[in-house]
């Protein structure tokens, strides 16, 4: 009962963010418990197949949507909120013709896009399907974010989490093309369940066309289109190029160990949800030097969060994978190091946000991007597909410089030359953290040391504990603070 009231009594922001993390844990963490089964019932081609067709749309998305519903929409929500509902039906409209538009190309090419995409018409299809109906999704979960409306959100992300592995599952189990299986089943639960968030909005709104709005959406994401295409370029391109240098199979066992190692990714979320705000309002009220007090603790969490997973890898991946998928394993450490610098830069990239220097942002990923291409060509034609991890690795720590630099040029030309972040502190424990993932790796063969060390972990942190939570206390009340 005490906490049923404590519940009742919190803010209606803090209960939506929390609803809102819940959400993305059903969305992610659905997709990762049914993992075992997806690795049992596909083969690693199979597998890698899919995960190559699952590449292919985070990088046409952006191109045929420009993102729609990211960047611009929830800037126009707040900027056009008394005709917030003309502005969101324009937008699905706009988003529905860009898909329309592009489904009239790929039909008029379809041997071409075929070849290149490899992938059959029904998958590409589907693709289209799954790409409007996700966008519309986007506009709809973000109006009610806005609104800290999250009951509706909650029903429907826990109604598509069960059934689209659910139906995914019978699909495969009565198909003989079991790739093709999943992805029909996956299009047709989104359609049924996501597309109805079209129809509300478009019902809302009234309004298919609007030029005023059309124009400010493709004036605004135009430009941000190669830093939304470099990010997916980032995340995705390892396992085609796995699938097209090496095999289906190579790229179905590196897709397996990402997973697993982005599956940490949700700890990123859940802490950014709460400190991105927090910075902004730092950076408003010229207090960015308070920034550190916070960002230190959580870059330690992070990197503590991910060294956890390298050290039980080889455990996690018996769990999520028969033995054919094992040498996955030695794909976690530098893939799960990358995600403690995915979470790094993000507190250096805030400042190209709120100071509006889309050009740095759109350089530091291109950067990126380009980067991990031309090292992905080198290293798996000469090493294989467990290069990609190391690939990825590097590229994310140059990516984190980058954004770092910017950060700097912005301090010395808006703030008057502030130092938000030691330097020092942060190289100490980015080096630490690849020192000691790395060392763990190399006791994979070693069972018992690697059993030792988590022991002492655990020990540490009951020791710890009242810090520990006086830290995720402070991190979780920012969103009070003023």
């Amino acid at each position: 009962m005490n906490l049923k009231k404590k519940y009742k009594d919190l803010p209606v922001q803090m209960k939506a963010s929390f609803w809102f993390l819940i959400c993305s844990f059903l969305q992610k963490g659905i997709s990762f418990i049914t993992t075992p089964i997806f690795t049992r019932i596909l083969s690693t081609a199979e597998y890698g197949e899919f995960s190559v067709f699952n590449s292919w749309m985070q990088i046409i998305s952006p191109i045929i949507t420009l993102n729609l519903f990211a960047g611009v929409y929830s800037q126009g929500v707040v900027k056009f909120e008394n005709d917030r509902n003309r502005f969101s039906s324009s937008l699905q409209g706009l988003s529905l013709t860009l898909v329309a538009c592009w489904t009239l190309v790929y039909v008029c090419f379809q041997g071409f896009f075929n070849n290149l995409f490899s992938l059959t018409t029904v998958q590409m299809f589907c693709m289209f399907v799954m790409i409007w109906v996700s966008g519309s999704f986007n506009f709809w979960s973000m109006n009610k974010r806005v609104d800290f409306k999250y009951t509706e959100l909650v029903i429907l992300t826990s109604i598509v989490s069960i059934v689209q592995p659910t139906l995914s599952i019978v699909f495969i189990l009565h198909s003989s093309d079991k790739v093709t299986a999943r992805i029909f089943a996956m299009a047709v639960t989104q359609l049924v369940f996501y597309g109805g968030t079209f129809i509300v909005q478009m019902h809302e709104g009234k309004v298919f066309f609007n030029r005023n709005y059309w124009t400010y959406a493709l004036k605004f994401n135009l430009p941000l289109l190669p830093h939304y295409l470099s990010m997916t370029v980032l995340n995705s391109s390892d396992r085609i190029m796995i699938k097209n240098m090496v095999g289906s199979s190579e790229a179905g066992i590196y897709n397996l160990a990402y997973s697993v190692s982005m599956i940490m990714s949700l700890f990123n979320t859940a802490l950014l949800q709460t400190i991105e705000p927090w910075i902004y309002r730092k950076l408003k009220d010229k207090k960015g030097n308070e920034l550190e007090q916070v960002a230190y603790p959580s870059f330690v969490m992070i990197a503590v969060v991910n060294l956890l997973l390298i050290l039980l890898a080889p455990e996690v991946i018996r769990i999520f994978a028969p033995a054919k998928y094992y040498d996955a394993i030695w794909v976690v450490p530098s893939v799960a190091l990358s995600v403690f610098f995915m979470y790094l830069y993000t507190f250096f990239a805030t400042f190209e946000f709120y100071y509006e220097k889309t050009q740095y942002i759109a350089s530091a990923t291109i950067g990126g991007a380009v980067l991990n291409i031309v090292l992905n060509y080198i290293f798996i034609k000469m090493y294989g597909y467990l290069a990609a991890g190391y690939t990825t690795l590097f590229s994310y720590i140059l990516f984190a410089f980058l954004h770092y630099r910017f950060m700097r040029k912005i301090c010395r030309e808006q703030i008057n030359d502030l130092h938000p972040y030691k330097s020092k502190i942060i190289i100490g424990i980015s080096v630490i953290s690849l020192v000691l993932g790395f060392a763990i790796m190399a006791l994979y063969t070693h069972p018992i040391i690697r059993y030792s060390i988590f022991a002492l972990m655990v020990v540490v942190a009951v020791i710890y504990r009242k810090k520990l939570i006086e830290i995720l206390t402070q991190l979780m009340n920012m969103r009070k603070q003023k």
